[in-house]
C-alpha cells in the first residue's frame, strides 16, 4: 500500500466514527426518545410516525437531484469536500433540534416535520458526499474492499457506541428531555470532530474541471436508468436494508416485552457488535479466498439459520446469542459485499455509457438507508400499536402472548423474507464479477489511451 493510499486508508475510515455515531443515535433512539420520554398521545406519535415514514420516501427521490448537483460542482477543493462539509454542519443543527422537544400536540408535529425533512436532505448531501470519495480514491477492487471494510469497522464502531451507551447513560442522567437535548448535542459535536480525518486527509484522484463535463437533469435519468447493474444493485440493496433495519429497530423492544429484561439489551448489542466487527475485520482475507458471490450465498444462509433460531429462542438467552451471532456475521458480510458492488457500478456505468458520474451512483445509497430506514420505521411503529403497547408497561406481560407472536413475525420472518429477495435479485440480475470488471477496466484505459 502505498503512502497516499494508507492516508487515504485510516483517514476516510475514521471519519465514518463519528458519522455513524451520530446517524445510529437518531435512527434508533428517536422512536425510543418520543414513546418513552416525551411521552406523546397516542395520535401524536401516530402523526409523528407518518411524518417519519413519509419524509424519508420523499427526501429518498430527493437524493438522486443531490447527486447531480454534487456532480456538477465545479470548486477549488473538488466536488465532494464541500458537500461533506456544508451537510455535515447543517444536518448537526437540525439533529439538535430534532429532541429539542419543541411545542405540542400539532405544533409539535410541524416543528418536527420540518427539522426532520431538513435534517433528512442535509445529511443526504453529507452521505453522498461521502460515500462518493470511494471510488475517487483508487479503482483498484482490491484497494477497495481494504478500504470499505475498515470504513465499515470504523463506521459499526460508532454505531455500537451509541448503542451500548445511550441506554445507560440517559437512564443514570435521569432520562429528561434536557438529558436528550445535550446527549444530542454532545453526538453532533463528535460527528463534526470526526469530518475534519477526510475533509483535511484524504486525498482524491480529480479530473481537471476543464475536462468535466456537466451533467443535465435528463442525462441523470439516463445515468440512472440505463445503468442497469447500479438498478439491480439498487433494489437488492434496498431489500437488505428494509431487512436489516427492522430487526435491529425492534431490538430493545424484544428484550423488553418478548425476553422480559431490558438490562440484558446491552449484551445482545455487545454480542453484534463483536459479531460485525469481527466479520468486517476478517472480510478483506475471506474475499481473497471467496468469490463475492459465494460469499453472498454463504451469508444469506447464516442469517437465514440465525433467525430461525431467534425466533424460537424465547427466554433462552443461550439461543438468543446464538441466533444474533449467526444474523449478524452473515449481514456484516453482506453490507460489505453491497458497498462494493455499488462502487463497481461506477466504472460500469462509466464503460456502457460513457461518463463517469459517482456522485449521481452514489447518491442510491442514502436513498436506499432512507428507504429501508422508512419502511422499518413504519413496520415497527405499526407493530408496536397492533401489540398494545403503552409507555407505562415494560413486562412481557403488558402485551400478551398474542402480541409477543405480532413482534416476533415482524422482527424476523418480514426482514427474513426481504434479506431472501434482495439475494435472489442479485443472483439473477449482477453480473459484474471479478473477471468481467478486470476486462472493463482494460477497455475504459484502453479508451482513455486513444484520446490521449
Amino acid at each position: 500500500m502505498q503512502n497516499h493510499d494508507r492516508r487515504n486508508h485510516y483517514c476516510f475510515g475514521l471519519g465514518t466514527i463519528g458519522r455513524d455515531m451520530f446517524y445510529a443515535f437518531e435512527a434508533n433512539t428517536l422512536l425510543y426518545f418520543l414513546t418513552k420520554v416525551l411521552s406523546l398521545e397516542v395520535w401524536v406519535f401516530a402523526a409523528v410516525s407518518m411524518v417519519l415514514t413519509v419524509m424519508r420516501i420523499f427526501d429518498a427521490f430527493n437524493d438522486p437531484i443531490t447527486g447531480l448537483v454534487i456532480d456538477n460542482l465545479r470548486t477549488p477543493w473538488g466536488k465532494f469536500k464541500p458537500a461533506i462539509l456544508v451537510g455535515g454542519v447543517l444536518s448537526a443543527v437540525f439533529s439538535i433540534l430534532l429532541f429539542a422537544g419543541i411545542g405540542e400536540g400539532w405544533t409539535f408535529v410541524i416543528i418536527f416535520a420540518i427539522a426532520y425533512l431538513l435534517w433528512d436532505i442535509t445529511y443526504g448531501i453529507n452521505d453522498i458526499g461521502y460515500w462518493t470519495l470511494l471510488p475517487v480514491m483508487s479503482s483498484d477492487q482490491k484497494q477497495r474492499e481494504k478500504t470499505g471494510a475498515f470504513a465499515r469497522i470504523c463506521a459499526n464502531i460508532g454505531m455500537y457506541i451509541v448503542m451500548v451507551a445511550w441506554e445507560p447513560v440517559t437512564s443514570g442522567l435521569g432520562n429528561t428531555q434536557e438529558v436528550w437535548f445535550w446527549c444530542a448535542v454532545a453526538v453532533a459535536v463528535v460527528y463534526l470532530l470526526g469530518l475534519l480525518f477526510p475533509l483535511l486527509g484524504v486525498k482524491e484522484h480529480r479530473i481537471p474541471a476543464a475536462q468535466q463535463e456537466s451533467t443535465s437533469v435528463k442525462e441523470m435519468f439516463r445515468v440512472l436508468v440505463k445503468n442497469d447493474q447500479l438498478m439491480w444493485t439498487t433494489l437488492a440493496m434496498a431489500l437488505f436494508m428494509v431487512g436489516y433495519c427492522t430487526t435491529v429497530n425492534f431490538a430493545i423492544y424484544y428484550m423488553e416485552y418478548v425476553f422480559g429484561n431490558k438490562d440484558l439489551y446491552m449484551v445482545l448489542v455487545a454480542v453484534v457488535g463483536v459479531a460485525q466487527l469481527g466479520s468486517l475485520s476478517v472480510y478483506p482475507m475471506v474475499a481473497k479466498r471467496i468469490n463475492r458471490r459465494s460469499l453472498y450465498t454463504l451469508s444469506t444462509m447464516l442469517v437465514l439459520v440465525g433467525y430461525a433460531i431467534f425466533f424460537f429462542a424465547e427466554l433462552s438467552i443461550v439461543l438468543i446469542v446464538l441466533g444474533a451471532l449467526l444474523v449478524f456475521v452473515g449481514q456484516a458480510f453482506i453490507q460489505a459485499l453491497m458497498l462494493m458492488f455499488l462502487s463497481d457500478t461506477v466504472e460500469y456505468g462509466q464503460w456502457k455509457l460513457g461518463k463517469r458520474n459517482e456522485a449521481i451512483t452514489f447518491s442510491v445509497q442514502p436513498l436506499i438507508n432512507k428507504l429501508g430506514g422508512a419502511l422499518a420505521t413504519g413496520i415497527v411503529s405499526v407493530t408496536l400499536i397492533l401489540c398494545g403497547i403503552k409507555v407505562d408497561e415494560t413486562t412481557a406481560a403488558a402485551i400478551g402472548a398474542d402480541g409477543q407472536l405480532i413482534l416476533k413475525v415482524a422482527m424476523f420472518a418480514i426482514p427474513l423474507l426481504m434479506i431472501i429477495a434482495g439475494y435472489v435479485v442479485y443472483l439473477k440480475k449482477y453480473r459484474i464479477t471479478e473477471a468481467y470488471y478486470a476486462e472493463m477496466l482494460k477497455d475504459i484505459q484502453a479508451r482513455e489511451a486513444k484520446v490521449e
